[in-house]
């Protein structure tokens, strides 16, 4: 007897293993993004644990932060060149030993280190992941239902992080933070070996080392002068950092104009719109990466809450954000973009006025929850317009670099703002040990914050410019902005 085949076997089957391709870039995206988190609830116990000093707990974050915002752009260079399948197993596998180096650590400088190793390859898997999702759903409605499971997944990570690590920390260890990775990133490296297919970008393949290394020295020696600015912003070391920070960086907008494949494109950020939308995009990483930081230390050390009951008390902002954004994206289309970007910023700047009132005696219903809400309303009309504007009259063939550079600059924001945010908080807490001294440091850091998210407004009014039409183009055509 012999077998027939139903014309429509090969298409189920492949239709099948697409879906498991969703399944594992998913993954992958959602640990990279709860690594943004995760190790927040757990740092006051780590910091008990191996002796951290507090510029080394702010680098703990800073150094994942930087290195992944600092090298993404590069990063998907090397997976549309190298191979996409290839990049994402190598940087699948070296984030797994980098998370378990990290859980194994005992000092701070180490843990610095394995989180900066993350970071390295957080930025080779991310883009690698999106280009292969991109290549296995290139049309159709397949493709808009997995980008949508791929976004809600990026923006779920962040509050299962903050949950995920309460869980770990109160009941394992602060180290299964990072433990938790290893076998996470085993299941997904041996079906992404199975599953995926390679491709690569066709034609010239040449890559912009020397621009790489220049965006990545310059934004780690400005970080690093801010952070030193707690001895001053006049101290000899600070400015030093500070200058070599500026002058890399305008070498690095030089080079781009003198290579023929530029990391970054300079008429992607010559763009006005594109350009507000990259700075706001800066300024909402400040906000989630480096204010969110002090927020969790004032529940846990402040307050006195277990790392579970700190994760779960700051998942409102993140509930808030959830629940506002898909009312807004309906409201969009009659608003436009604009009056949502100039009034989100000022919506969050008033929460963390409000957030900057703290007392040494105050409740977290009274003085924290109201402020996390509004916080996460006004968070949701910042992002709910901007990925589409840092899109908007992008050329198809800048699509792929102008995304990553929207992803790049809220993690390039995070760092640089939760270095000032350091700074700002080591020079009002004085070095004070005790909860009165700890809340002036952290209010002084929401202040900041606020100040932050005033000047993001003002960008708004500035470069967010355009007709409804302009802004929110509904035709598959490129629209140029003046």
């Amino acid at each position: 007897m012999t077998a027939t085949l139903s014309p429509h076997a090969p298409e189920t089957t492949s239709t099948r293993r697409r879906w498991w391709i969703l399944v594992v870039v998913s993954l992958t995206q959602l640990v990279v993004v709860l690594d943004g988190t995760i190790v927040n609830i757990a740092l006051p116990q780590a910091q008990q644990s191996i002796g951290l000093s507090d510029l080394e707990r702010q680098w703990v974050v800073t150094a994942y932060a930087l290195c992944f915002g600092a090298l993404l752009l590069l990063g998907g260079r090397i997976a549309d060149y190298g191979g996409r399948k290839r990049t994402f197993l190598v940087g699948m596998v070296g984030f797994g030993l980098a998370s378990g180096y990290g859980g194994l650590v005992d000092s701070g400088t180490e843990l610095i280190v394995a989180r900066g190793l993350q970071g390295v390859f957080a930025a080779l898997m991310a883009p690698a992941a999106l280009a292969i999702l991109t290549t296995t759903f290139p049309v159709g409605k397949d493709r808009i239902t997995a980008f949508a499971v791929f976004g809600s997944i990026a923006g779920a990570g962040a509050g299962i992080g903050l949950v995920l690590g309460g869980v770990l920390t109160e009941f394992a260890s602060w180290r299964w933070c990072l433990l938790v990775n290893v076998p996470v990133v085993a299941v997904a490296v041996v079906a992404g070996a199975l599953l995926l297919t390679e491709s690569r970008a066709e034609g010239d393949t040449t890559y912009d080392w020397v621009g790489g290394a220049l965006v990545v020295l310059g934004l780690g020696s400005l970080v690093y002068g801010f952070t030193r600015a707690e001895h001053g912003w006049g101290h000899a070391d600070v400015v030093g950092f500070i200058g070599a920070g500026v002058v890399l960086l305008a070498l690095f907008v030089l080079s781009q104009t003198k290579v023929a494949h530029p990391l970054l494109p300079l008429r992607v950020v010559r763009h006005r719109v594109r350009a507000g939308a990259l700075l706001l995009q800066a300024v909402a990483g400040t906000v989630m990466i480096g204010a969110m930081l002090y927020v969790t230390l004032h529940l846990q050390i402040v307050l006195a809450l277990s790392p579970l009951q700190a994760g779960l008390a700051s998942l409102p902002l993140t509930v808030a954000i959830g629940v506002v954004a898909p009312l807004l994206a309906r409201l969009l289309p009659v608003t436009g973009p604009r009056v949502l970007m100039i009034t989100g910023p000022l919506v969050g700047a008033a929460a963390m006025v409000y957030l900057s009132r703290l007392t040494a005696d105050g409740t977290y219903a009274v003085q924290v929850l109201p402020a996390l809400i509004v916080l996460g309303i006004g968070m949701a009309m910042m992002f709910v317009p901007m990925q589409n504007l840092a899109l908007v009259g992008v050329e198809p063939h800048d699509a792929g670099v102008a995304s990553a550079a929207t992803n790049a600059a809220m993690q390039i924001g995070g760092s640089i703002g939760l270095a000032v945010f350091t700074s700002v908080y080591a020079s009002a807490s004085a070095g004070g040990r005790g909860p009165a001294a700890l809340v002036d440091g952290y209010s002084a850091a929401f202040v900041a914050t606020a100040v932050a998210l005033l000047v993001a407004a003002v960008i708004a009014v500035v470069c967010i410019r355009g007709t409804k039409e302009e802004l929110m183009p509904s035709g598959e055509g490129v629209v140029h902005l003046g």
